[in-house]
């Protein structure tokens, strides 16, 4: 799913913003290997059953337990909206729990910072079945990834886009370069032959993650507690690792990306089958709320 809706809960005032990036990251979809004979890719606004389980579930979550939410609590701070708070970015937990629910899910792929929302959504189902039939919702598990959460190249949070601190699938090998070289070490290494930190540092949580020769990465970490390596010679072998990884990624990004004609198909294709499995949900809740009205 392409998140249009969620994200135009802080772009609300840019939309051009988040329309221009539908279309990369569904390239970032197709790079990466996701083959859409296999997997549906779909936007999300165009399927308006999923805005209406969202104001069905409203009626079941409150106020209170959105604003403890620790993931919404962390990105309110990160946002700086102040007193300001858009009620649409309040309660995107409860439209992300309708994403779900639409489609029937029973595990879904999150990191540890998203666990709170798995949580919201199955209190939303576990309360919503109790009102109106055990069987109506799936009841979803989440699934995390065995892989460190990346924080941002800032060394600050997580990688995101919307707090600009990512290397992106599309970066070219001179944008990856250029981010590595500013990417956040250890603040109180002042000179190559001062012990740092590895711990914690950004370049060795990357290396670990995307670097092929791991032996080299511990003879790395080795050097660098004893300053005999700098963060120039660490950056560089980081940023080799790097676009070696993305090498591949955008071979097929630019296939993808020559075919316009392609990429709507797979959008147009995968939004109609998407809303089929949505409209049936939305019918069965409608159904069990006795709201399925035929005049």
């Amino acid at each position: 799913m392409v998140a249009d809706v969620q994200a135009l809960t802080d772009n609300f005032k840019t939309p051009e913003k988040v329309s221009e990036n539908v279309r990369g990251v569904v390239l970032d979809y197709l790079s990466v290997g996701l083959d859409p004979r296999l997997v549906t890719i779909f936007i999300q606004s165009q399927i308006p059953e999923i805005a209406e389980l969202t104001i069905f579930y409203l009626n079941i979550v409150n106020v209170g337990k959105l604003e403890q939410n620790p993931t919404v609590k962390t990105e309110l701070k990160q946002k700086n909206f102040g007193k300001e708070i858009p009620v649409g970015f309040l309660v995107y937990p409860v439209s992300q729990a309708a994403d779900i629910t639409s489609f029937e899910a029973e595990l879904v792929p999150v990191g540890e910072d998203q666990l709170p929302m798995i949580e919201l959504t199955r209190d939303i189902v576990k309360k919503f079945n109790t009102l109106y039939g055990k069987n109506t919702l799936t009841l979803p598990e989440a699934v995390l990834s065995n892989n460190q959460r990346l924080i941002g190249i800032d060394g600050k949070e997580k990688m995101s886009k919307s707090l600009n601190n990512a290397i992106y699938l599309s970066d070219t090998k001179d944008e990856v370069n250029k981010k590595v070289s500013k990417m956040y070490t250890d603040p109180n290494r002042i000179k190559t032959t001062d012990p740092g930190k590895v711990e914690g540092n950004p370049l060795f949580i990357y290396l670990d993650a995307f670097a092929r020769d791991q032996q080299e990465v511990k003879d790395l970490k080795k050097r660098y507690r004893l300053g005999k390596v700098g963060d120039v010679e660490v950056k560089s072998f980081l940023a080799q690792n790097l676009n070696d990884f993305l090498n591949p990624i955008r071979m097929r990004r630019q296939e993808f990306a020559g075919d316009t004609k392609k990429i709507n198909k797979i959008i147009r294709d995968g939004s109609d089958h998407a809303r089929q499995i949505a409209s049936s949900t939305l019918l069965k809740v409608k159904k069990a709320m006795k709201i399925n009205y035929t005049f």
